[in-house]
């Protein structure tokens, strides 16, 4: 089956089903794909329904949520209370033989649960080592150790895959170095190239070939290129593309966080982080903003994505099949041995 051609913007909505002017953003050929956060969501039922709403219109959209576990699970009336990713890993290094394939289970049932209620895609795992440095990344880190966050991410992906869902790690080149949130200010690590390499690019590196997608840092590593991650060509090309020939999509994170506004407007952001090897950027949270963006990849004749399509999920999963499997009970019932 051929790939399809996908828009290279991806935007949010504004409620709880598709407005009169998103049921025409939909079929924009610039757009490709829809994320989905809590103001979108109120209950299963009316996320199943609100993803029909979305492919019924244009059934080459992406969908995508942010259901890590912990702080950052969009999904959770009617879904499984997923754990913070450093205690799962707590609770996996307590298991005396250390057998990941509970990491495994995890992943599948996140996966499962996400893709039976018609979304593609979720952005995990996060692949930054933290233990407390950061503000914003703490417990969505599996960890500060290597070796710890590969054996359990890869195990944790697996999962993923077989439930149907390819994985994406974040946030490259590593988000856990430094306290700032990129949300809210322009981020700056002054580490050198060689210390990253032999710590927080490793995970990258170890998993590249597991990797479906990769999301970007907005954080500059100022000894190494001013740029932050996300528009610079040394990371997304030089690194990520040629060192470690990793031929996934590159997403941007959301363009509309502070972290980005050095240089310029909307315009300069999507153009800047394209050219610098973006397959698909995000613009969230700003409607005007979003609408500038699809004007000016028209304006600019900006090509679609076939590589953007790969991501969709490779099967159906039904609710009804998913709540009688023996496999998601007992995933849920160990579950709760586990501290939220």
């Amino acid at each position: 089956m051929s790939k399809s051609l996908i828009g290279r913007l991806m935007l949010d909505l504004e409620g709880m089903s598709l407005s009169k002017e998103e049921n025409e953003i939909l079929l924009n050929p610039h757009v490709g794909g829809v994320i989905l956060f809590a103001k979108n969501i109120s209950s299963r039922d009316q996320v199943q329904e609100l993803c029909g709403e979305i492919k019924q219109r244009n059934p080459q959209l992406l969908i995508a949520v942010d259901q890590e576990g912990g702080r950052v699970q969009r999904l959770k009336n009617g879904y499984t209370i997923l754990p913070a990713m450093q205690k799962l890993a707590e609770f996996l290094n307590a298991d005396s033989d250390e057998n990941f394939s509970f990491a495994t289970d995890l992943g599948w049932l996140m996966a499962s649960e996400v893709i039976a209620s018609g979304i593609d895609l979720s952005f995990a795992p996060v692949l930054d080592l933290d233990n407390s440095r950061s503000s914003i990344i703490g417990d969505r880190s599996i960890g500060d150790n290597p070796d710890k966050v590969i054996s359990i991410a890869s195990a944790f992906i697996k999962g993923m895959n077989q439930a149907g869902m390819q994985a994406t790690g974040k946030h490259f080149p590593g988000h856990g170095g430094i306290f700032t949130d990129s949300h809210l200010a322009f981020a700056e690590d002054m580490r050198t190239f060689s210390e990253l390499e032999s710590h927080d690019l490793l995970p990258f590196y170890a998993l590249e070939l597991q990797l479906g997608g990769i999301m970007t840092a907005h954080i500059s590593f100022s000894n190494i290129d001013k740029e932050i991650a996300t528009f610079s060509k040394f990371w997304l090309q030089d690194i990520l593309r040629n060192k470690m020939g990793y031929a996934g999509t590159i997403f941007s994170d959301d363009l509309s966080m502070k972290g980005t506004d050095y240089v310029g407007d909307i315009e300069a952001k999507v153009g800047k982080a394209l050219e610098s090897g973006c397959n698909m950027v995000l613009v969230c949270n700003d409607r005007p903003a979003a609408m500038r963006a699809i004007n000016f990849l028209e304006k600019e004749k900006i090509s679609q994505s076939r590589k953007i399509s790969e991501l969709t999920a490779s099967q159906s999963i039904s609710w009804i099949d998913l709540e009688k499997d023996t496999r998601r009970k007992d995933i849920i019932g160990k579950l709760n041995t586990i501290e939220k």
